[in-house]
């Protein structure tokens, strides 16, 4: 599950010149004349020609441009210097950004004081946090950000425009970082994410089997930062899933998401391995809830929502209050299904998920699924997606999903004749191994970008049955995310907000929220190294003094434990409430 990126430069190879008074992005497409140059003292942008780039700029060959950006010490120009094809979709390759180059306009820094100067290198590394996160992908000359469906539907208006202006922006990672280019749109391209592109064979036919999982930026981070909708009804760790086949000039799409439960809830961390969610009684659920519903019927059509949540202990009431607000809405487009994930699959009987598909399979035919014959005839549209949701969106959301893609690709393969009618996708063996690992490895990609490590129950995923090893891997990973998400989420998400624009630097500050000073609860903890005496009286006062000391100090850490954990320094209020 990987971001989209936007990027500069429509050919396959960038060159890049450097002066000292600015940056010329040439595009090395055969005949192209048009460099962009940047000024890297006013920060203007104009296009002029090759004849205009200095003979003794320093000259090295870069991918494209992911954007620019203001740090304390002014502006940082951000380049992609290595990329990999990871395959082609309809004819057009796809490519994986692999290493970054973040580069100042400014030729020093001795211009910052000191605490200027440790800000502007943790939002440098910050920045750096946020592109060694495995996932930007891009297209030079295709929309990925779409779905096949929404291509074959779109007017001729919408064929004209740019790949910039058309694409769907809740997918675009790196928007806010072009605000600085927009004025040059002929040299923007699309990128997209992409997971797995692969040729299968079965009954001797050959087809490419794709997945995509589109990430939304909006309302975007870390999993116990960023629960429900914003008061624009953006659902954290939105994924839009699309799995593709190919065969023959045929091609067929079925689409699902998954998405926090869309309402204005929260579960901050607070030292606890499983923080209790709170339910917000001061603002409107209705409202949000409607603006979250309203786009997605928009854009999807009927929508089944699965709720995967524990029907008892700490999840209960919010699978409640979902349920209430859907019934409120009382809106014949939306169904809810709940299923207690864990209830019905406790003491290894996976084979009860199969309850949950079978109680959707006529809706999911109704649904069907984009199916387009080899000479370009629509036979039939997707009329409705699921969306699912556990309390993150990864693990137990990422098993049904994998259900209910192999019930589509089984129908779609039939009708586009690579299987027979009798047969079944299971018993083909070669293609349900490519199948599984595509998917564990889907749910591994979404899993690290939310909570920092790979998914829950993958061996399932992979295998299609539960295994011991799986359950302590399970638990390893547990323990993983429990440290990463009380003591290093915090950095996490002010990473992410920094890149998507949802805080902005300024030059001029005087300070930033970076140095948040500690309050009296972290003197509890900083005393001094203290030593047994001579005699056993000494001995007793130290065991005593230091007995009390560290019961205060547990104490002080457990009654206060959201204090004590790494929390965001620049994240909007909204998103920690």
């Amino acid at each position: 599950m990987l971001e989209c990126v936007l990027r500069v430069g429509a050919a396959v190879v960038t060159s890049e010149h450097t002066s000292p008074e600015k940056f010329y992005i040439e595009a090395c497409d055969d005949g192209a004349d048009a460099v962009l140059a940047i000024d890297r003292v006013s920060n203007e942008m104009t296009l002029t020609g090759k004849k205009d780039v200095p003979p003794s700029a320093n000259t090295r060959p870069i991918c494209g441009i992911m954007g620019s950006v203001r740090l304390v010490a002014g502006m940082y120009l951000i380049v992609i210097t290595k990329k990999r094809n990871v395959g082609s979709l309809l004819g057009h390759a796809v490519w994986k950004a692999v290493d970054f180059d973040v580069i100042s306009y400014k030729k020093t820094v001795l211009h910052l004081t000191e605490d200027q100067t440790q800000d502007n290198k943790t939002f440098l590394s910050m920045i750096n946090n946020v592109l060694t996160t495995d996932g930007f992908y891009f297209c030079t000359d295709y929309d990925l950000t779409h779905t096949l469906q929404r291509l074959a539907n779109v007017s001729h208006d919408f064929q004209e425009m740019s790949l910039l202006e058309r694409a769907d922006q809740r997918f675009v990672w790196n928007g806010s970082l072009l605000r600085e280019f927009l004025a040059q749109p002929e040299v923007l391209d699309v990128p997209d994410p992409v997971i797995v592109m692969k040729p299968c064979r079965i009954n001797g036919k050959i087809f490419e089997w794709i997945l995509i999982s589109r990430r939304s930026c909006f309302r975007a981070g870390v999993r116990y930062y960023v629960r429900g909708i914003d008061s624009e009804g953006h659902a954290a760790n939105f994924v839009e899933t699309e799995q593709i086949v190919l065969y023959n000039g045929g091609r067929a799409s079925f689409v699902q998401t998954r998405g926090s439960m869309p309402f204005f809830w929260s579960q901050r961390p607070n030292l606890k391995y499983k923080p209790k969610p709170l339910i917000s009684k001061n603002t409107n659920h209705m409202d949000g809830i409607q603006r979250h519903f309203d786009s997605q019927v928009l854009i999807y059509g009927k929508q089944t929502i699965l709720n995967l949540v524990n029907q008892k202990g700490s999840e209960k009431p919010l699978e409640q209050a979902f349920a209430k607000m859907v019934s409120g809405m009382e809106n014949g487009m939306i169904k809810y299904v709940a299923f207690d994930f864990h209830k019905e699959c406790s003491r290894m009987r996976w084979d009860r998920l199969n309850i949950l598909v079978d109680n959707v399979a006529e809706t999911q035919d109704e649904y069907s699924c984009f199916l387009v014959d080899t000479e370009g005839k629509v036979l039939s549209q997707q009329k409705g997606t699921f969306r699912s949701n556990c309390m993150d969106c990864l693990d137990r959301t990422n098993v049904i999903q994998s259900m209910l893609a192999r019930r589509s690709i089984q129908s779609q393969l039939q009708r586009m004749g690579v299987l027979h009618v009798a047969q079944r996708i299971e018993e083909q063996a070669d293609f349900e191994k490519i199948y599984k690992n595509a998917w564990a490895d889907n749910a591994n990609a979404c899993a690290k970008q939310y909570a920092g490590t790979g998914a829950l129950k993958t061996d399932f995923t992979r295998t299609g049955k539960r295994t011991q090893m799986g359950l302590v891997m399970d638990g390893v990973n547990s323990a993983i995310r429990y440290y990463k998400n009380n003591f290093s989420d915090g950095f996490r998400q002010d990473s992410i907000d920094l890149f998507l624009g949802n805080y902005a630097v300024y030059e001029t500050d005087g300070s930033t929220p970076l140095r948040i000073q500690k309050d009296w609860k972290f003197l509890t903890v900083m005393v001094s190294l203290s030593f047994p005496g001579d005699t056993w009286t000494e001995t007793l006062a130290y065991v005593l003094f230091w007995g009390t000391a560290a019961a205060v100090t547990a104490a002080v850490i457990v009654f206060n434990g959201r204090d004590f954990v790494d929390a965001p320094k620049l994240v909007q209020k909204e998103k920690m409430d």
